[in-house]
Protein backbone atom coordinates (compact mmCIF):
# COMPACT_ATOMS: atom_id res chain seq x y z
CA UNK A 1 0.00 0.00 0.00
CA UNK A 2 1.17 3.47 -0.60
CA UNK A 3 -0.87 6.92 0.69
CA UNK A 4 -0.46 9.65 -1.05
CA UNK A 5 -1.59 12.72 1.35
CA UNK A 6 -1.27 16.91 0.54
CA UNK A 7 -2.48 19.24 2.55
CA UNK A 8 -3.15 23.42 1.48
CA UNK A 9 -0.98 25.73 3.91
CA UNK A 10 -4.19 26.76 5.76
CA UNK A 11 -4.92 23.49 7.38
CA UNK A 12 -4.26 23.26 10.62
CA UNK A 13 -5.55 19.82 12.31
CA UNK A 14 -4.16 17.92 9.39
CA UNK A 15 -4.28 15.07 12.09
CA UNK A 16 -8.58 15.00 12.81
CA UNK A 17 -9.30 15.36 8.91
CA UNK A 18 -7.29 11.74 8.50
CA UNK A 19 -8.96 10.37 11.24
CA UNK A 20 -12.21 11.59 9.58
CA UNK A 21 -11.04 9.85 6.17
CA UNK A 22 -9.92 6.77 7.67
CA UNK A 23 -13.39 6.53 9.07
CA UNK A 24 -15.35 7.74 6.08
CA UNK A 25 -16.92 4.03 5.19
CA UNK A 26 -18.36 4.34 9.10
CA UNK A 27 -19.54 7.78 9.21
CA UNK A 28 -23.10 8.13 9.31
CA UNK A 29 -22.62 12.16 8.92
CA UNK A 30 -24.60 13.78 6.55
CA UNK A 31 -24.64 12.20 3.25
CA UNK A 32 -24.90 13.30 -0.73
CA UNK A 33 -24.70 11.07 -3.17
CA UNK A 34 -25.89 7.21 -3.09
CA UNK A 35 -22.71 5.03 -3.76
CA UNK A 36 -23.12 4.40 -7.57
CA UNK A 37 -20.53 7.42 -8.29
CA UNK A 38 -18.95 9.44 -5.57
CA UNK A 39 -20.21 9.89 -2.35
CA UNK A 40 -20.21 12.87 -0.18
CA UNK A 41 -19.85 13.41 3.47
CA UNK A 42 -19.66 16.26 6.39
CA UNK A 43 -17.57 16.83 9.21
CA UNK A 44 -17.22 19.01 11.97
CA UNK A 45 -13.40 20.14 12.20
CA UNK A 46 -13.47 22.67 15.58
CA UNK A 47 -15.89 25.84 14.88
CA UNK A 48 -16.42 24.48 10.48
CA UNK A 49 -17.91 22.31 8.90
CA UNK A 50 -15.63 20.67 6.48
CA UNK A 51 -16.71 18.55 3.21
CA UNK A 52 -15.05 15.16 2.02
CA UNK A 53 -15.48 13.80 -1.14
CA UNK A 54 -14.95 10.05 -1.82
CA UNK A 55 -15.02 9.09 -5.72
CA UNK A 56 -16.44 5.80 -6.97
CA UNK A 57 -13.54 3.27 -6.82
CA UNK A 58 -12.00 2.98 -10.79
CA UNK A 59 -12.31 0.23 -12.57
CA UNK A 60 -8.85 -1.50 -13.85
CA UNK A 61 -7.76 0.44 -16.55
CA UNK A 62 -9.01 3.83 -14.98
CA UNK A 63 -6.99 2.53 -11.73
CA UNK A 64 -3.96 1.38 -13.10
CA UNK A 65 -4.17 5.21 -15.44
CA UNK A 66 -4.78 6.82 -12.20
CA UNK A 67 -1.35 5.35 -11.08
CA UNK A 68 0.82 6.18 -13.78
CA UNK A 69 -0.80 8.14 -16.52
CA UNK A 70 -3.19 10.46 -15.25
CA UNK A 71 -3.75 12.62 -12.22
CA UNK A 72 -6.83 11.47 -9.95
CA UNK A 73 -10.11 12.70 -9.63
CA UNK A 74 -9.19 13.89 -5.88
CA UNK A 75 -5.26 15.20 -7.28
CA UNK A 76 -7.27 17.34 -9.97
CA UNK A 77 -9.88 18.68 -7.62
CA UNK A 78 -7.65 20.09 -4.77
CA UNK A 79 -5.32 21.48 -8.19
CA UNK A 80 -7.91 23.15 -9.70
CA UNK A 81 -9.36 24.53 -6.89
CA UNK A 82 -6.29 26.18 -6.11
CA UNK A 83 -5.83 27.63 -10.06
CA UNK A 84 -9.44 29.19 -9.93
CA UNK A 85 -9.09 30.96 -6.36
CA UNK A 86 -5.78 32.55 -7.78
CA UNK A 87 -7.49 33.35 -11.06
CA UNK A 88 -10.32 35.32 -8.59
CA UNK A 89 -12.86 32.36 -9.22
CA UNK A 90 -15.07 31.25 -6.38
CA UNK A 91 -14.87 27.82 -5.32
CA UNK A 92 -14.83 26.08 -1.59
CA UNK A 93 -11.26 26.42 -0.32
CA UNK A 94 -9.22 23.14 -0.98
CA UNK A 95 -8.00 21.69 2.10
CA UNK A 96 -6.37 18.23 1.35
CA UNK A 97 -6.31 15.30 -1.05
CA UNK A 98 -5.75 11.84 -0.49
CA UNK A 99 -4.74 8.81 -2.66
CA UNK A 100 -4.55 4.82 -1.90
CA UNK A 101 -2.32 2.75 -4.00
CA UNK A 102 -1.75 -0.89 -4.11
CA UNK A 103 0.87 -2.65 -6.31
CA UNK A 104 -1.48 -2.39 -9.52
CA UNK A 105 -3.22 1.08 -8.63
CA UNK A 106 -5.34 3.05 -7.26
CA UNK A 107 -7.69 1.99 -5.08
CA UNK A 108 -9.27 5.18 -3.41
CA UNK A 109 -8.95 8.95 -3.36
CA UNK A 110 -10.80 11.50 -1.55
CA UNK A 111 -10.74 15.40 -1.94
CA UNK A 112 -11.24 17.88 1.34
CA UNK A 113 -12.53 21.29 0.88
CA UNK A 114 -14.57 23.67 3.13
CA UNK A 115 -18.30 23.54 2.73
CA UNK A 116 -20.02 26.22 1.27
CA UNK A 117 -23.29 27.07 3.15
CA UNK A 118 -25.02 28.18 -0.02
CA UNK A 119 -28.87 30.18 -0.42
CA UNK A 120 -29.17 28.30 -3.82
CA UNK A 121 -27.25 26.15 -7.12
CA UNK A 122 -28.04 27.48 -10.69
CA UNK A 123 -30.34 24.40 -11.26
CA UNK A 124 -33.00 26.51 -9.17
CA UNK A 125 -32.96 29.05 -11.43
CA UNK A 126 -33.81 26.67 -14.19
CA UNK A 127 -36.42 24.85 -12.16
CA UNK A 128 -37.97 26.97 -10.02
CA UNK A 129 -39.52 30.91 -9.84
CA UNK A 130 -36.98 32.22 -7.91
CA UNK A 131 -36.89 35.64 -6.81
CA UNK A 132 -34.66 37.81 -9.01
CA UNK A 133 -34.10 35.01 -10.77
CA UNK A 134 -33.41 37.78 -13.96
CA UNK A 135 -30.72 40.06 -12.13
CA UNK A 136 -29.05 36.39 -10.96
CA UNK A 137 -29.17 34.91 -14.36
CA UNK A 138 -27.30 38.14 -15.72
CA UNK A 139 -24.59 38.43 -13.09
CA UNK A 140 -24.07 34.48 -13.54
CA UNK A 141 -23.37 35.44 -17.13
CA UNK A 142 -20.56 37.74 -16.39
CA UNK A 143 -19.42 35.21 -14.22
CA UNK A 144 -19.36 32.67 -16.98
CA UNK A 145 -17.84 35.44 -19.32
CA UNK A 146 -14.89 35.74 -16.69
CA UNK A 147 -14.16 32.49 -16.48
CA UNK A 148 -13.35 32.26 -19.89
CA UNK A 149 -11.78 35.81 -20.28
CA UNK A 150 -9.29 33.61 -17.81
CA UNK A 151 -9.08 30.94 -20.33
CA UNK A 152 -11.03 28.03 -17.92
CA UNK A 153 -12.68 25.79 -20.06
CA UNK A 154 -15.26 24.12 -17.07
CA UNK A 155 -16.26 21.02 -19.23
CA UNK A 156 -18.84 19.88 -15.74
CA UNK A 157 -20.54 23.49 -16.36
CA UNK A 158 -23.76 21.76 -15.54
CA UNK A 159 -26.66 23.32 -13.36
CA UNK A 160 -26.15 21.40 -10.38
CA UNK A 161 -22.12 22.66 -9.63
CA UNK A 162 -22.51 26.59 -9.59
CA UNK A 163 -23.52 27.41 -5.50
CA UNK A 164 -24.97 30.68 -5.52
CA UNK A 165 -24.68 32.84 -2.32
CA UNK A 166 -26.45 36.26 -1.40
CA UNK A 167 -24.50 39.01 -1.31
CA UNK A 168 -27.52 41.73 -0.38
CA UNK A 169 -27.99 44.81 -2.15
CA UNK A 170 -28.75 42.65 -5.39
CA UNK A 171 -25.29 41.32 -5.34
CA UNK A 172 -24.34 37.59 -5.88
CA UNK A 173 -21.29 35.51 -5.29
CA UNK A 174 -21.11 32.17 -7.60
CA UNK A 175 -18.45 29.53 -6.63
CA UNK A 176 -17.94 25.82 -8.84
CA UNK A 177 -17.85 22.31 -7.34
CA UNK A 178 -17.24 19.60 -9.12
CA UNK A 179 -14.34 20.51 -10.55
CA UNK A 180 -12.20 17.56 -11.41
CA UNK A 181 -12.76 17.90 -15.19
CA UNK A 182 -11.37 21.18 -16.26
CA UNK A 183 -8.81 22.40 -18.73
CA UNK A 184 -6.81 25.94 -19.05
CA UNK A 185 -6.40 27.87 -22.22
CA UNK A 186 -4.45 31.13 -22.73
CA UNK A 187 -7.62 32.20 -24.87
CA UNK A 188 -10.72 30.76 -25.80
CA UNK A 189 -12.31 31.15 -29.21
CA UNK A 190 -16.10 32.32 -29.26
CA UNK A 191 -17.42 28.57 -30.62
CA UNK A 192 -15.22 27.13 -27.63
CA UNK A 193 -17.13 29.55 -24.77
CA UNK A 194 -21.17 28.89 -26.52
CA UNK A 195 -20.20 25.04 -26.54
CA UNK A 196 -19.49 25.38 -22.96
CA UNK A 197 -22.84 27.07 -21.80
CA UNK A 198 -24.68 24.86 -23.65
CA UNK A 199 -25.46 22.27 -20.50
CA UNK A 200 -26.62 25.16 -18.37
CA UNK A 201 -30.83 25.19 -19.56
CA UNK A 202 -32.97 23.98 -21.80
CA UNK A 203 -34.97 27.29 -21.48
CA UNK A 204 -35.29 29.67 -24.43
CA UNK A 205 -36.46 32.53 -22.55
CA UNK A 206 -32.98 31.81 -20.24
CA UNK A 207 -30.62 31.67 -23.08
CA UNK A 208 -32.25 34.89 -24.67
CA UNK A 209 -31.10 36.94 -21.26
CA UNK A 210 -28.00 34.98 -20.96
CA UNK A 211 -27.08 35.71 -24.86
CA UNK A 212 -28.56 39.89 -24.37
CA UNK A 213 -25.84 39.88 -21.45
CA UNK A 214 -22.85 37.72 -23.00
CA UNK A 215 -23.18 39.89 -26.05
CA UNK A 216 -23.12 43.39 -23.73
CA UNK A 217 -19.77 42.36 -21.53
CA UNK A 218 -17.58 40.38 -24.71
CA UNK A 219 -18.65 42.85 -27.73
CA UNK A 220 -20.05 39.83 -29.79
CA UNK A 221 -23.22 40.48 -31.92
CA UNK A 222 -26.59 39.39 -29.63
CA UNK A 223 -27.63 37.73 -32.58
CA UNK A 224 -24.84 35.71 -33.21
CA UNK A 225 -24.63 34.81 -29.74
CA UNK A 226 -28.07 33.71 -29.24
CA UNK A 227 -28.33 32.02 -32.65
CA UNK A 228 -24.80 29.98 -31.64
CA UNK A 229 -26.05 29.21 -28.01
CA UNK A 230 -29.70 28.35 -28.76
CA UNK A 231 -28.49 25.96 -31.75
CA UNK A 232 -25.45 24.29 -29.72
CA UNK A 233 -28.20 24.19 -26.70
CA UNK A 234 -30.71 22.21 -28.63
CA UNK A 235 -27.95 19.68 -30.22
CA UNK A 236 -27.21 18.66 -26.39
CA UNK A 237 -30.69 18.68 -25.20
CA UNK A 238 -31.48 16.04 -28.25
CA UNK A 239 -28.64 14.32 -27.81
CA UNK A 240 -29.33 14.07 -24.03
CA UNK A 241 -33.19 13.15 -24.34
CA UNK A 242 -32.25 10.53 -26.96
CA UNK A 243 -29.89 8.76 -24.46
CA UNK A 244 -32.07 8.52 -21.81
CA UNK A 245 -34.30 7.47 -24.20
CA UNK A 246 -32.22 4.74 -24.56
CA UNK A 247 -31.06 3.84 -21.20
CA UNK A 248 -34.90 3.52 -20.36
CA UNK A 249 -35.46 0.94 -23.35
CA UNK A 250 -32.48 -0.72 -21.93
CA UNK A 251 -33.56 -1.00 -18.25
CA UNK A 252 -36.89 -2.19 -19.55
CA UNK A 253 -34.93 -5.25 -21.56
CA UNK A 254 -32.89 -6.30 -18.61
CA UNK A 255 -36.29 -6.83 -16.92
Amino acid sequence: MTIKLMFSNRVENSREILRFIKEFNSSEEIIFGNGDRNVIKLFKLESETINIKSFKKPNLINKVAYKYFRKSKAKRSFEYASILLQKGIGTPQPMAYYENFDTVGLLESYYVSEHLSCDLTYRELVETDYPDAENILRQFTRFSYDLHQNGIEFMDHSPGNTLIKNDDDGKYSFYLVDLNRMKFHESMSFEMRMNNLRRLTPSKDMIIIMSNEYAKVSGESEKSVFETLWRMTSDFQEKFSRKKRFKKQFQFWKK
